[in-house]
């Protein structure tokens, strides 16, 4: 479905929509990445700070363009698809969501509406259906008339996945969805997305700090150390203790556990000083 071959982005202009912003894009840099996506899969993204993993997902979302080779959906090259189709395709649930009004809950689901409508067309009566289907699909039917601003931190991330929803996209990118959140919170948004690739068959591509979220929830990994791939495959044969110590330089404990029917991951401590 999504494929990246030989990916590389340096520093340059920000391309957001084909227009310039700003002088350079302050992004780590990705070089010659290549993977696929298969349609149904859960992939994550692992890394350190700094190591291209947001950069990459704004790749595959089409915000950045690569300085060399080319991502693919369904064979046709990213590049090529207009906007507007791209988003019927493609949904991104960034880190934080800043509004710039005090809009309400429905308001910010029906934003997802946007690549359904043409030029100067109001939300109809089908498209407020389909945004509170998506609010019901996320558990946040109850917070429909409530400001988004007055929301906890799992519930505006449960919202903008909900918008993300409505776009009615078959592929889902999320850029470190448990970021900030408690406990209970990440546990949430772990057993969402799980369901809403059961459901609705979505492929969804994560990027995370959290090697047991991520070991929860993905099929498959990607590793990534200073822009460059350093493994890809399967969750069970990828996070392993020396892949954790080759990605983070820490020592960790990795076993399967009984209960939890999954991966687990104890780090141990720091190897190296950087």
């Amino acid at each position: 479905m999504l494929k990246a071959d030989s990916v590389t982005y340096v520093h340059g202009p920000r391309k957001t929509g084909g227009v310039a912003e700003g002088a350079r894009e302050d992004l780590p840099g990705v070089r010659r990445v290549s993977f696929a996506v298969d349609h149904g899969g859960v992939v994550g993204l692992l890394g350190p700070n700094g190591s291209g993993k947001t950069t990459l997902l704004r790749i595959l979302a089409g915000v950045l363009a690569p300085t060399e080779g080319r991502v693919t959906l369904d064979g046709v090259d990213l590049a090529s698809i207009p906007r507007r189709a791209r988003a019927r395709r493609i949904a991104v649930v960034p880190q934080e969501t800043h509004l710039a009004f005090d809009y309400s809950v429905r308001e910010v689901v029906l934003m997802g509406r946007y690549p359904h409508l043409g030029a100067f067309e109001l939300e109809g009566p089908h498209d407020l259906t389909v945004a509170r289907d998506a609010l019901a699909a996320t558990g946040t039917g109850h917070l429909e008339h409530r400001r988004f601003a007055t929301l906890s931190g799992g519930e505006k991330q449960r919202v903008v996945i909900a918008s993300a929803l409505a776009q009615q996209a078959d592929l889902l990118l999320l850029d470190e969805p448990t970021a900030s959140l408690d406990l209970g919170y990440q546990l949430a948004i772990s057993s969402l997305v799980t369901q809403l690739t059961r459901d609705r068959g979505l492929t969804v591509v994560v990027a995370t700090h959290d090697l047991n979220f991520a070991a929860g929830l993905c099929r498959s990994l990607i590793l990534l150390r200073s822009g460059t791939v350093m493994g890809t495959g399967a969750t069970a044969d990828t996070l392993t203790a020396a892949s954790i110590q080759a990605l983070y330089d820490v020592d960790a404990r990795v076993w399967f556990d009984d209960r939890a029917g999954r991966i687990a991951v104890l780090p141990v401590e720091k190897t190296r000083h950087v």
